[in-house]
Order: C-alpha cells, then sequence, then structure tokens
C-alpha cells in the first residue's frame, strides 16, 4: 500500500504527516537556532489537551538552559550522551510528579474528593503518574515537532541523581532528558532504519 493510499485513511494532509510522523527524525546535531520560552510553553499548551487517565497531568518538565544548569545535568547523563546534552541549545528533563493528586479538585472536579482518596494510595500514584507522564512524553515528542522543532530523547542517565540535583525540594522524578534544538541539516549522519508494517503488527479479532 503506498503513503498516498494510505493518506486518504488519514485525516491530516501529507505535509503535517510528514511534519508529525514521516519525515521527522531523531537528531544529534543542532543548529545555532535558538529554542525560545514562549515555544515551549505553546509547546506545553499542546500536551495538556492530549488525554491522560482521569486527567491527572503528572506530566513536568525542567527546561535546562543556562551554562550552570548544563553543567549540573551532564555529570548525571550516560558517558555517550554528555556531548549531546552538552551541545544542544535546551534540554527537556522529562519527569512526573508523584503528588499529583494535589490538583485532582481542579483537574477533575467532577469526582469531588478524588484528592484525598489518592493521598491515602501512594503506590497507586506512582504507578500512575509514571505511565501517563510516559504517555504524556510521547505527546510533547510531537508537539515539539508541530512546533517546528526536534528532539533527541534518552534514558541513558542516572535517574536518582538527576532527582537528587534538581528535585530534592519539590519530588518530581526523573524519566528521560530530551534535546530540543533547530536541527543541523538532517540532524543525524544515520538512515533511517526500517519500521514494522501494519500486517506485522497489528493482530486483528
Amino acid at each position: 500500500m503506498s503513503i498516498d493510499t494510505l493518506t486518504h485513511d488519514l485525516a491530516i494532509d501529507d505535509a503535517t504527516a510528514d511534519l508529525l510522523f514521516r519525515e521527522a527524525r531523531t537528531i544529534r546535531e543542532y543548529s545555532d537556532a535558538e529554542v525560545t520560552d514562549a515555544q515551549i510553553a505553546a509547546v506545553y499548551d499542546l500536551v495538556k489537551m492530549a488525554p491522560t487517565a482521569m486527567n491527572t497531568q503528572p506530566l513536568r518538565l525542567l527546561s535546562v538552559r543556562s551554562p550552570e544548569a548544563r553543567e549540573r545535568l551532564v555529570p548525571h547523563m550516560a558517558e555517550g550522551n554528555q556531548a549531546r546534552v552538552s551541545a544542544a541549545p535546551l534540554s527537556l528533563v522529562v519527569a512526573y510528579d508523584p503528588a499529583f493528586h494535589r490538583h485532582m479538585d481542579t483537574l477533575f472536579p467532577q469526582v469531588p474528593g478524588m484528592g484525598d482518596k489518592f493521598a491515602a494510595m501512594p503506590e497507586v500514584r506512582e504507578e500512575m503518574a509514571r505511565t501517563n507522564a510516559l504517555l504524556q512524553a510521547g505527546y510533547l515528542i510531537l508537539a515539539l515537532r508541530a512546533a517546528g522543532l526536534s528532539t533527541g530523547p534518552m534514558n541513558g542517565m542516572d535517574f536518582a541523581g538527576v532527582d537528587a540535583e534538581f528535585f530534592s525540594e519539590n519530588g518530581w522524578r526523573s524519566l528521560l532528558v530530551v534535546n530540543v534544538a533547530v536541527a543541523d541539516g538532517p540532524g543525524t549522519p544515520h538512515p533511517r532504519t526500517p519500521r514494522l508494517d501494519a500486517a506485522q503488527a497489528i493482530n486483528t479479532i
């Protein structure tokens, strides 16, 4: 089945599909173009509209931009990722908040008192927060692409070290780091690797 045929089954045009999926790449090479706080705020305004369980929205982002902050982050990255974080114009530490329940009266008002119920279930909160923040991390990458930005997500890192360095006061817990930039050319020296086709990945019963 050709891409042209597939497009007829989508509600977006080819240019949008290319931007978000087909042509987008994980990048390692960055241009000098600025990534602004306004862009990141606009990206988050998209991400927050995508679904999470009971609208928990546990995703939290730490924007690492200054040289001083970057010097604090780099030592906690795996050796192979340190140079990429050092060179990126912006790195987002993607985290989750196990105390998301404090916002439930606002985020899920149709069931009053959910915050109090979750307060008594720390293990449930932990699992919900992590699972839904990972879901939101996927939305984040697509939203960054929608803003014309490219990403280099990585989870080769010392999570406990990052949490101690940046989140000791607010209790957030790190999931991954996403370098954000305008790509320098294709942004990667590597050709795109193969994907499984629909027949291999979908089983209908």
